[in-house]
């Protein structure tokens, strides 16, 4: 059966009501502020950041959402038996929600459903955090060190998991069909994972609204609505399979 592998991006989960980033309408195109409260070095050394980002974390909709059709596709995927890795740039979740095998999904940038210490590296939910910030703490701090904490998402600034991107590149080298679905390919080293393979003999299909850099070399490209259009390249790969 054909190895596929999916790179997810902001625009898969858009559908649920998550806003991307680099987009028309992304969250940064309108508030380029808001990038300083996903970076590592003005998180860290401002407290007035910090304290914005826990309001921003409060009303976002991260945490409320629900999976999308796009979600549910490729869930409904591998219950059919089809081998399938997503390597995921989004911090949602929303995969392993909407029924995919939490195995089966890497998470390159982390998860926004975790926090963890700057400190002593403890992780708890962001839930709990999120009911301390309600109870009137606006910065609340590592509740075994007193540390800072942060979202367990990988900020600006900070380097990805060493051993997670050498899952991803792994997952890469193996795929014989790589989808790059609802990303920009602007963000490195995960838009290198489309290269790598398609270097290693993969056909790359790219479903996303705007150009890429990886367009050139990619043997389809799909600008359809992402809800509409990965369903349906999924049952078409499905019905390829042998």
């Amino acid at each position: 059966m054909t190895m596929v592998a999916i790179l997810s991006g902001a625009g898969v989960s858009t559908d649920s009501g998550i806003p991307d980033y680099r987009g028309p309408d992304g969250v940064w195109t309108r508030d380029p502020e808001a990038e300083k409260l996903a970076t590592y070095e003005h998180y860290m050394s401002d407290p007035d950041v910090r304290r914005r980002a826990w309001r921003t974390r409060l009303d976002g909709p991260v945490l409320r959402a629900e999976p999308n059709a796009a979600h549910r596709a490729v869930a409904a995927f591998e219950r059919t038996g089809n081998p399938v890795r997503v390597i995921t740039q989004n911090v949602d979740g929303l995969h392993q929600i909407a029924g995919l095998s939490a195995r089966k999904v890497l998470e390159l940038h982390g998860s926004a459903r975790s926090v963890v210490c700057t400190s002593c590296h403890a992780r708890s939910s962001m839930e709990e955090a999120l009911d301390r910030v309600r109870a009137g703490e606006d910065d609340p701090k590592c509740a075994l060190c007193g540390g800072i904490l942060k979202s367990a998402t990988v900020m600006f600034g900070q380097r990805l998991d060493p051993v997670v991107l050498g899952q991803a590149m792994s997952i890469a080298k193996a795929a014989e069909v790589f989808l790059a679905v609802g990303t920009s390919l602007q963000v490195q080293p995960a838009a290198s994972l489309a290269g790598i393979a398609a270097e290693h003999g993969a056909r790359l299909i790219i479903v996303n609204a705007q150009p890429t850099p990886y367009d050139e070399i990619a043997d389809e490209i799909v600008r359809e609505p992402i809800g509409t259009a990965l369903p349906a390249l999924l049952e078409r790969l499905r019905q390829d399979t042998p």
